[in-house]
């Protein structure tokens, strides 16, 4: 009986097969000139050339660093606060935040020197050197050899204006609308304090919150003329319209003059940002608009100092009342 016929009696004799299962082969010239055949699973010669060996590439002892385990190099310009809280930093500033009642403090840095300018703070100095208030501090802060530590105050609202101008004759507040220069509405809050005006208020949205360099800008008025804000700025000037106010606008192209203006007792003087100005619902809001007489030598003034100019003109009709 014939032995039946399988596949293993039908392969081809002959020398066994150098071909690699793992890939095909590439031929390459040997010193002879014979062709050698090397697979894909072998090492290329351009990696023993370069000095790679599938062995080192995971050595444990130089296996690079992942992003995530690498430290980053820490200068000053990504140094951060060391704890929670706001950090004030100048004389005035911390001098008219200790003297706050309302304020909480934490904690009060000072250099020999900043310690000069203390008199019976309600929290003990810490005595630093200058290094150390740079640590806790923003890149480049110039806090005069002070810093405190503190949190934000009480807000007020809408309704804390027009209750406060209950009873009294003469009342002024100022609108900031898309400001967004911290140093700009501090130097405002400045010159509310230096004209009496009893509150700035600035709409919650892209409105930076209240911060060192603010306070620094505002040299203490932080501390005595409130920053409020409103969710909806145009429903808040509605709110204080119902109890008496007028909102006065500022724009360079409006047709009455400042000087020439009738400014009430109960006065909202409302401005842009530089360039922007005021929003359309903003300025639809207004009562008037005004302008601040300039010469062609200048094209327009910061806000901070048009809310000086204003609050000015405001002022010298009437002596502010003094509460």
């Amino acid at each position: 009986m014939a032995p039946r016929k399988t596949r293993q009696n039908h392969r081809p004799k002959g020398p066994k097969s150098t071909v690699s299962r793992k890939g095909p082969d590439r031929p390459r010239k040997g010193a002879d000139d014979t062709p050698v055949f090397e697979s894909a699973s072998s090492p290329s010669r351009s990696s023993k050339k370069d000095g790679y060996s599938p062995e080192k590439r995971h050595s444990p002892e130089k296996r690079p660093r992942s992003h995530a385990q690498a430290t980053p190099r820490k200068t000053s310009q990504n140094r951060s606060p060391k704890q929670d809280g706001l950090w004030l930093y100048g004389v005035h500033a911390v001098t008219a935040a200790l003297a706050n009642p309302r304020r909480k403090c934490l904690r009060l840095l000072a250099t020999p020197a900043g310690a000069e300018n203390l008199t019976a703070p309600p929290i003990d100095p810490e005595i630093v050197d200058r290094d150390a208030l740079d640590d806790v501090l923003p890149f480049g802060a110039v806090h005069q050899g002070l810093a405190l530590l503190t949190v934000d105050l009480r807000p007020l609202s809408i309704e804390d204006v027009a209750h406060h101008a209950e009873g009294r004759k003469r009342t002024v507040v100022v609108v900031l609308d898309q400001v967004t220069d911290p140093q700009n509405i501090g130097a405002t809050l400045r010159s509310a304090a230096a004209f009496g005006a009893f509150a700035v208020i600035v709409p919650d949205r892209n409105t930076p919150e209240a911060t060192g360099a603010m306070a620094k800008a505002a040299s203490g008025a932080l501390e005595t003329v409130p920053l409020i804000r409103p969710n909806n700025l145009v429903r808040a000037l509605e709110i204080l319209k119902t109890h008496g106010f007028w909102v006065v606008g500022l724009d360079m192209d409006a047709p009455s003059s400042l000087p020439e203006a009738d400014l009430p007792d109960r006065c909202v003087l409302a401005l842009g940002a530089e360039g922007r100005g005021l929003r359309r619902l903003t300025r639809e809001t207004c009562d008037m608009m005004v302008r601040v007489p300039m010469t062609s030598q200048i094209e327009s003034l910061n806000v901070s100092a048009s809310a000086a100019v204003a609050l000015y003109e405001w002022s010298r009709s009437s002596e502010p009342t003094s509460d």
